[in-house]
């Protein structure tokens, strides 16, 4: 039996392209890009840094509600959705946001979204996506089925999720990938593994090697990559989508990465079970730094247009912020109405109650 779950480890090498010098490891694999995708992919992640940073700050003035840091995911966050096209269908985590935004989730809907207000949950026509779940691997389940209502339909698009490593704990992980294994639906499942699932450590969650390892008790393709290396995500997210869509069924993608904030902004404190050696290590294969390295090489990223970015960014999002504080506020009979399109007797009589409160 050792020899065996041994054999099984051994499969699943990290891929890498990009390494944390940006330098090309894996040239047979380098992607076609052409350089105004690659400006474009360096572009959102810069502006998605911005949009981290403002939003930490935000959310400390009491300006946004519930909020997950996001810098150090950027690649895996941010080159796996490069690979996506319009039609297919995200289902995030608490922690995605930013591929809702690239999506087209306008920017002041997702503050909404943070803040608990329904609006921010009413996606726009043409955005093929769910609300972030907070339900810790939730999604799992739920991608299952729409990627297996796209194959029933005959549509060629993908169902994308996204959960941290502690997603895998949890039995809709399992229920997820097996149900699209069993039918081929064409799903491809994200494990961002940044090492911690609120403050506990990967290799305290599973006595697993890997946790794309997973894969293969659902009968279904596994890669793990370098989270921090964008050209080694898009490939692996390009090929997985390929495959689905071709018939060839699901793929689960361990991103292998890190968040340097905290878990989210709701008291976490990451200095309690992480080290400044650890973060020291992580920073230096940061995917902002290793692309703009491998960029400026080619003479197509400078200074110049990595500020241009950031201004632009934090003036779209100073605006964004202005219209959801100028959004109406949600009220009470708000919640109720949309929770029910027949209200029950004691939900009248309160609906009656909360308009008399609210016109005065």
């Amino acid at each position: 039996m050792k020899h065996v779950l041994e054999s099984v480890e051994s499969q699943f090498e990290m891929f890498q392209i990009l390494d944390e010098n940006g330098k090309i490891v894996n040239k047979d694999a380098v992607p076609d890009l052409s350089d105004d995708d690659l400006k474009e992919l360096m572009r959102r992640m810069v502006y998605t840094r911005v949009l981290d940073q403002r939003s930490i700050a935000l959310n400390r003035q009491g300006r946004l509600g519930f909020y997950a840091p996001t810098a150090g995911q950027e690649a895996s966050q941010l080159a796996s959705h490069y690979a996506l096209e319009k039609e297919d269908f995200l289902l995030p985590a608490y922690r995605d946001v930013p591929q809702l935004i690239w999506h087209g989730l306008p920017l002041y809907q997702a503050f909404l979204f943070s803040r608990g207000h329904f609006h921010g949950n009413q996606f726009p026509e043409g955005v093929n996506g769910f609300s972030p779940q907070i339900i810790i691997g939730a999604q799992y389940t739920q991608t299952a089925g729409v990627a297996l209502g796209m194959k029933k339909r005959g549509k060629k698009s993908v169902a994308v999720t996204y959960t941290g490593d502690g997603g895998t704990s949890q039995g809709d992980f399992y229920e997820g990938i097996n149900f699209a294994g069993a039918y081929g639906a064409p799903a491809i499942f994200f494990v961002q593994n940044n090492q911690f699932a609120i403050s506990v450590p990967v290799e305290q969650q599973t006595a697993a090697k890997t946790l794309v390892q997973k894969s293969i008790a659902a009968g279904i393709e596994g890669i793990q990559v370098d989270g921090m290396d964008p050209f080694a995500v898009y490939v692996a997210t390009k090929d997985a989508r390929e495959r689905a869509i071709n018939g060839e069924g699901p793929t689960l993608i361990e991103t292998v990465t890190y968040r340097y904030g905290p878990h989210t902004m709701a008291g976490d404190d990451p200095t309690r079970y992480r080290t400044d050696d650890l973060d020291n290590e992580w920073e230096k294969k940061d995917p902002l730094v290793r692309f703009r390295k491998y960029l400026e090489g080619k003479d197509l990223w400078s200074e110049e247009e990595e500020n241009k970015v950031i201004d632009e960014a934090k003036d779209e999002i100073k605006k964004a912020i202005k219209k959801a504080d100028e959004y109406p506020k949600q009220k009470v009979t708000d919640l109720i109405e949309n929770m029910h399109e027949e209200l029950p007797r004691n939900l009248k009589e309160q609906m009656e109650e909360y308009k008399e409160k609210e016109s005065n």
